[in-house]
């Protein structure tokens, strides 16, 4: 068995309070990792796990679940987690795991899900979706679809998600949300297999030669998935295809990070907006 059978689901350090008197990590915890990787496999399915059941009309519930010890992890180990589904059957999934220290494969699982209704708790045939969901990303297919257009084309499905992430969520007030803008700006909405729609961004025009990028906003489950960057860069690539020579931007200070790993640089003082700490951050969009 090796490392590329796989997909990699999570990566973690070994510290000192996983591990038990002989220094090597307590038998119990690779569930716990392995149970972490499912939670990562859903994620790169571009599934927010509980509003994905809820649209199925049911839920996944652990029938079994199996290890196999071949060698043993020590403090301060570096391990990849690994994954692939094995199997659907008619109302369960199979993943066969493996958690690896370099190429050393340490342990091996079988955890198998059961599909079954919430309250009966009674198992169910797997919805058609959800295994062509499993079956394209073992493929290796995209789960994510970029759609950019205008706000009468794409205001169903980007309205709910803004709506979600700064009204409700960050408790900016609903008439600072919505502006005329909207009308004139270019939109990118990353929707998933489901249809539903995961993270959002719009293009103006600031300045002649010069972009301006808001409103990005990505569904809490999948932050820190590549969604955020994927309708980020979708956006400056159209903002270069105009002939854009720049782009600027107001990032909330939290997501600074986030954009200075994308070429941004920060540029003037923290202002606030709609009670929120922001920075204006620029990036040169040629040769790029």
């Amino acid at each position: 068995m090796k490392r590329q059978d796989f997909r990699l689901a999570h990566r973690l350090r070994v510290r000192w309070v996983e591990v038990d008197l002989q220094q090597i990590v307590f038998n119990g915890h690779y569930l716990m990792y392995f149970d972490t990787a499912v939670t990562e496999y859903w994620r790169r399915l571009a599934m927010p796990y509980a509003a994905t059941m809820h649209q199925l009309g049911g839920d996944l519930y652990v029938k079994k679940a199996e290890v196999q010890y071949h060698a043993s992890a020590e403090m301060d180990d570096f391990l990849e987690v690994c994954l692939r589904c094995d199997r659907i059957g008619n109302s369960s999934i199979t993943f066969a795991g493996a958690i690896f220290r370099g190429e050393e494969l340490l342990i091996t699982s079988e955890l198998v899900y059961v599909f079954a209704d919430p309250v009966a708790r009674k198992s169910q045939p797997l919805p058609v979706a959800l295994r062509e969901l499993l079956q394209a990303f073992e493929r290796g297919e995209d789960m994510v679809q970029l759609h950019l257009g205008r706000w009468q084309d794409l205001q169903k499905l980007a309205s709910p998600l803004r709506t979600e992430v700064f009204v409700h969520e960050q408790k900016v007030p609903a008439e600072l949300e919505w502006d005329e803008a909207d009308d004139t700006a270019l939109h990118c909405v990353a929707v998933n297999r489901m249809g539903l729609a995961l993270a959002t961004g719009r293009l103006l025009v600031h300045a002649p030669g010069v972009g301006r990028i808001g409103r990005m906003a990505v569904k809490k489950p999948l932050r820190g998935s590549d969604l955020g960057a994927r309708v980020l860069q979708a956006l400056m690539n159209a903002a270069r295809d105009r002939g854009d020579s720049q782009v600027v931007l107001h990032a909330q200070c939290s997501a600074e990070g986030f954009y200075r790993r994308a070429g941004f640089a920060p540029h003037g003082p923290i202002f606030e907006e709609a009670g929120i700490a922001h920075i204006e951050m620029v990036r040169d969009l040629q040769d790029r």
